[in-house]
């Protein structure tokens, strides 16, 4: 799309959420519903986008930074036109085409973008615009056409509450529209107030360019359900639905066994190999992998991380920022938080949490465990109720468990502290020095047994 510069309409709070942040913000499977028009607009190879922010717009501009977006603020909010008159100032001079999106429509796809652009460009009409039909047109915006069929007019619905005539109307207007820039320079200072609403509509372009002489073309695109914009919570969760559904689908077709489709929660930027099998109430989110013929249990949740192939994830376990070998694995009920590595082979048991930690081959920590800031070796074993002391109140310290050693059930590491190759620590010790190569460490009190002073009066 050369010299095409998209404008996104992102300055609105989005009363009918009810919500305190900013609309374009609200996160469908962990992103923000922006992000999804965006990566539409770039899929089309759209170079230049320009987002209106208004309500929060520090917070709004923060989210959208990654996504390589330039801003425009639009202070106060006085409507879709107002929004379009504050961005062309910004639009390169060599811009031929303006294109104008909704921030709040995640669900657009590259080619109903596409589509539009080419009518456009095929009509050479100074205004292009986005419509559907719908079974009922509730709060939207109707297209009134002439007696040839062509588009004369938008009617916003609170400009025609007392018109049946146009309320009837099943055509609306999405928001999405091409605009000659040429034309829209020469026009936009054009638009006026609404009587009604004291806003400045973007829709009153197309009865300007009318009276102009100029072209209108309307796009009526079929594919409706994808094209309304998100106003409520429960629009946010259809929407959620259907591109969840989309995701899964894609994942299925590409080898992945879902055993609830219904039950599963993927996100837009997850990877599957083939023959991963997924149980229902799994989910996947941020920037994660999962290798080929994993298993991941139900009430699974798994964020930002890579797992090689032959992973199994057990029931209730919870892994953010980490990264498993293959053959691993973990679980029920096990955690590894942010900075965890485990090697190939290593095996986390029910009621363990790993965090900042290094677990290499075949490492084995069975139950009931915290290793935290470790280093722990190849083929130790870690028993039951080991907690590694990485914390003096002050500051984090490192422990160091080298290859093959042995540490006792109930045992506590104070780091910083290093157990030797080999070393073997006694169950219920409490270490505080470096263990040698090769040693046995205990550190308990000595079991004492007393006998009881029988009391008066009681049993022998």
């Amino acid at each position: 799309m050369p010299n095409v510069t998209a404008v996104l309409l992102a300055a609105g709070q989005g009363t009918r959420m009810k919500s305190s942040h900013p609309k374009v913000l609200h996160e469908i499977l962990g992103r923000p519903m922006i992000a999804y028009l965006v990566d539409a607009l770039k899929s089309r190879g759209m170079a230049d986008i320009l987002a209106v922010v208004g309500y929060q717009a520090e917070k709004v501009q923060a989210a959208l930074a990654p996504y390589g977006l330039r801003f425009v603020l639009q202070e106060p909010q006085q409507g879709t036109g107002h929004a379009v008159q504050v961005a062309l100032p910004a639009a390169p001079p060599e811009t031929e085409t303006v294109m104008v999106l909704c921030g709040d429509v995640p669900l657009i796809s590259g080619e109903s973008i596409d589509n539009l652009y080419q009518l456009h460009q095929q009509s050479g009409a100074a205004v292009t615009v986005q419509t559907v039909e719908l079974p009922d047109g509730a709060h939207y915006g109707r297209v009134v056409r002439d007696d040839t069929g062509q588009v004369r007019d938008v009617v916003q619905v609170k400009d025609a509450a007392h018109r049946p005539d146009i309320l009837a109307i099943r055509e609306i207007n999405t928001g999405a529209y091409c605009f000659d820039a040429a034309f829209l320079r020469q026009a936009l200072s054009e638009l006026t107030v609404s009587p009604v609403t004291g806003e400045i509509y973007l829709t009153d372009m197309i009865a300007l360019a009318r009276r102009h002489g100029r072209g209108v073309e309307a796009l009526l695109d079929p594919d409706w359900e994808n094209l309304l914009g998100i106003n409520s919570r429960r629009e946010l969760a259809q929407a959620t639905r259907v591109l969840r559904r989309r995701i899964n689908e894609a994942h299925m077709a590409a080898g992945v066994t879902l055993m609830d489709p219904e039950a599963t929660f993927i996100g837009p930027l997850v990877t599957i190999g083939r023959d991963t099998v997924i149980y229902p109430n799994v989910f996947l989110e941020g920037e994660t992998s999962i290798g080929e013929n994993c298993r991941l249990e139900p009430q699974v949740l798994i964020r930002d991380s890579h797992l090689a192939d032959g992973v199994i994830v057990k029931m209730g376990s919870v892994i953010e920022g980490s990264r498993i070998g293959p053959g691993a694995d973990v679980g029920p009920m096990a955690r590894l938080r942010p900075g965890s590595e485990l090697k190939s082979r290593v095996h986390i048991g029910n009621f363990v949490e790993v965090k900042k930690s290094v677990l290499h081959e075949g490492v084995k920590a069975g139950h009931l465990t915290y290793l935290g800031d470790a280093e722990v070796g190849a083929g130790v074993n870690v028993g039951a109720g080991t907690i590694t002391c990485n914390y003096d109140g002050v500051q984090k310290h490192r422990t160091v468990i080298e290859d093959g050693a042995f540490i006792g059930s109930n045992t506590a590491l104070v780091a910083p502290v290093t157990v030797g190759e080999g070393a073997y620590i006694g169950a219920g010790s409490t270490i505080t020095e470096d263990v040698p190569s090769g040693k046995l460490a205990i550190a308990r009190g000595r079991q004492v047994i007393l006998t009881r002073k029988k009391q008066p009066g009681a049993p022998d």
